[in-house]
This record gives C-alpha cells, structure tokens and sequence, in this order.
C-alpha cells in the first residue's frame, strides 16, 4: 500500500455523506486507502459504499481529542505514506497523485476556498461560497486563497513517528492545547526538507474567516466552540 488518507471526524454525518461522494465520483487508486476515524460522534458513523475505507472508533468521549484520533489512524495506516487533512477539507485527485508519487519526506500543501455540494460536486462559485458564508469583500482581496494549515501535509509514515506523532497527553489543557504547534516545531527541529512542489485543496467557509470562530455553515459541522481567551468568539473578518 503507497498512501493511507486519514480523516478524524466528529458529529458531522452530512459533510462525510458528500466526502464519499466526492471521492466515489474521483476514483481511488488500487495503492490507496481512506482511513475514517470516528472520534466519539452520536450515532456512530458507518460506510457501506465500495470504496478502501476503513471506519475506525476511538472509543473516546472527550472534547478535542483529533491528535488521538489521528495518531490511531496512523497506528492501523498500511500505507508508506500519510495524507492527513481534516474533514471541513476537500482533497483532489491532483492532491492523491502527487502523495502518492513524490517520494520525499514531506508533502505541504496549499489551501483555496471551496465546497462540496449535495451531490458530492466540488464547486468554487462565487454565489455558492457566499450562501456558505464566505465573505464577499474577501474575494475582492485575496479571491479564494488561504494561507496554508501545517495539519494538512502528506508524510512518511516512518518519518511520523520518528518525529513522534501527536502528543496525547494534552487533552486535559483546555482548548487549543497545542498539539499541532508541538509537531510542527518536531518537524522543523528535524533537519528534513519538505518537497517544494504543493498540490492544492480546498476549504469549507467556516470559523473566523465568516466572521467568528463558531461559524458552522448549514450545522455542517460539529458544535464545539473553539472561542478561547487567546481565541475570542467574535472577530473581525480578517483578508
């Protein structure tokens, strides 16, 4: 197996429904498989459709626990490669391919507004970006670009855990706790180089970007609040 794509979801049964959609409609390859971690959503989410997926359960009730869900994803990937995104995220073929083929140790990539309809259709119209709270004066500014996320990346499954994947033993701080930064301070004390090419995906409107941090277009989403004091609920909307 080449490359293992891991996705923890919560509570967010509509936006999986359009994801398998999406990836039925893009075609897997043979080498690749879909790792579904449900951490904890009420039902349990389930796949019945032939695509590789594999739905795995943490088991675990806590808030905030995506850096549990996405080092169990690891744990079971078969792949030598792991594309890590999450769900409010939607990858492309261009995407996959790359991850698949580059060989190096590190996969960045690159974010642009978009949204998967009903049908599991990947749209960046305008109109349709709006209905989905995407701010208009922001495409007068910037268009649909987005700076990137350091949680989405392709990466050698070796290479993950030498740096030592997630820590686990923050869950208990409150929100953020801070994972991400941790790993991503790994990474960049590791010496190792990310390939210079970045294949692009694409982005859900939500969160600050629509005006403040607990926006959920449509209740897409799950309903954790992500407002902290570092974190306020309301800000302005940033271009």
């Amino acid at each position: 197996m080449r490359l293992s794509i891991i996705i923890p979801v919560l509570n967010s049964h509509e936006v999986l429904r359009r994801q398998f959609l999406h990836f039925e409609k893009m075609g897997i390859p043979l080498d690749t498989e879909i790792i579904i971690v449900d951490d904890g959503s009420e039902p349990p989410l389930e796949y019945k459709g032939e695509l590789p997926v594999t739905m795995l359960q943490t088991g675990d009730k806590r808030p905030w626990t995506w850096a549990l869900a996405r080092n169990s994803g690891a744990r079971i990937a078969k792949g030598e490669y792991l594309l890590m995104v999450d769900l409010d995220h939607i990858i492309t073929k261009e995407c996959i391919e790359m991850s698949r083929t580059f060989g190096g140790d590190k996969l960045c990539i690159k974010r642009e507004f978009g949204v998967l309809t009903e049908d599991g259709d990947l749209t960046q119209d305008l109109e349709t970006l709006v209905k989905y709270g995407f701010p208009r004066e922001r495409f007068n500014v910037r268009g649909l670009e987005i700076s990137p996320l350091p949680n989405n990346f392709c990466m050698r499954k070796d290479v993950f855990w030498e740096l030592g994947g997630y820590r686990e033993d923050l869950f208990m701080r409150p929100y953020p706790q801070g994972e991400d930064r941790l790993f991503k301070k790994a990474w960049c004390c590791s010496g190792k180089m990310a390939h210079p090419e970045r294949p692009t995906i694409y982005m859900f409107p939500n969160g600050y970007i629509c005006g403040h941090v607990d926006f959920n277009p449509f209740n897409l989403f799950h309903s954790l609040s992500r407002a902290t004091r570092r974190n306020p609920k309301y800000v302005t909307v940033g271009v």
